[in-house]
């Protein structure tokens, strides 16, 4: 009889991944900042990066070919453990990106609630379909890996697009703004970069490659002048 390894594999993955989560320094001092009111998108993408990295940490212990069947990732092993896992990692951060969102609305006077994304299934299945596709496990191995930070951090680029296009189709003139981040970025960041307003917001402001850091930061209300929050008085001032 074959042994099914999901419920202990998923137990010790949730088990680290939680732990991982309650003793990072990094995700408490953006929660003080979310509670405090000063936290921006840019605080939302460190916290998504963070919690990516540590499912990913977690996912490298525990996933590798000696544990698997035949050093293989079979169908039933990959779905049964990567929806439920990805699938979390998109409820953390969406809360985090919402609450955000709502403080950034409030700032400026709408009386609007932050929404979260639906969960872009597509993505995880697309990740689900690439790690069965070898024979041996270890040859993509490394799907688990940064794809999974960048799973998680479309997960603050997909609220930002949410909320946009509310504000946007509820007769406001919401912007964003994209800045390019690495060293150097690359050329494709650096055409990306910019400021835009709805309705005139290209797709691939919402696009990021593996291991793109770039920053998509949102702009509520239909004001002519970019507003930046300055966190420690909170004050709004244009740029």
């Amino acid at each position: 009889m074959v042994t099914d390894v999901v419920p202990e594999l998923l137990e010790n993955i949730q088990r680290d991944f939680n732990a991982a989560i309650r003793r990072s320094v990094k995700l408490q001092r953006i929660q003080e900042m979310i509670e405090n009111g000063t936290a921006t998108y840019k605080q939302a993408n460190e916290y998504a990066i963070e919690v990516g990295e540590a499912l990913a940490r977690t996912f490298q212990v525990y996933i590798k070919s000696e544990t698997l069947p035949d050093g293989k990732m079979y169908y039933n092993i990959a779905e049964r453990v990567l929806n439920p896992t990805l699938r979390n990692n998109h409820i953390i951060v969406a809360q985090v990106s919402s609450q955000i969102q709502e403080q950034l609305n409030r700032s400026v006077g709408l009386g609007l609630r932050g929404i979260e994304p639906p969960v872009n299934q597509l993505r995880i299945d697309s990740i689900i379909n690439r790690v069965v596709a070898e024979e041996e496990f270890d040859k993509v191995a490394w799907i688990l890996q940064e794809p999974i930070v960048n799973f998680t951090q479309s997960v603050v680029d997909d609220t930002i697009k949410t909320n946009v296009e509310f504000q946007g189709e509820s007769g406001l003139g919401p912007r964003i703004m994209r800045s390019a981040h690495g060293n150097p970025p690359c050329d494709w960041c650096r055409s990306m970069e910019g400021v835009y307003k709805y309705p005139d917001v290209p797709e691939g402001v919402y696009k990021r490659h593996d291991r793109c850091r770039c920053v998509v930061e949102y702009y509520p209300g239909d004001s002519e002048e970019i507003r930046r929050q300055n966190v420690w008085s909170k004050e709004w001032s244009g740029n």
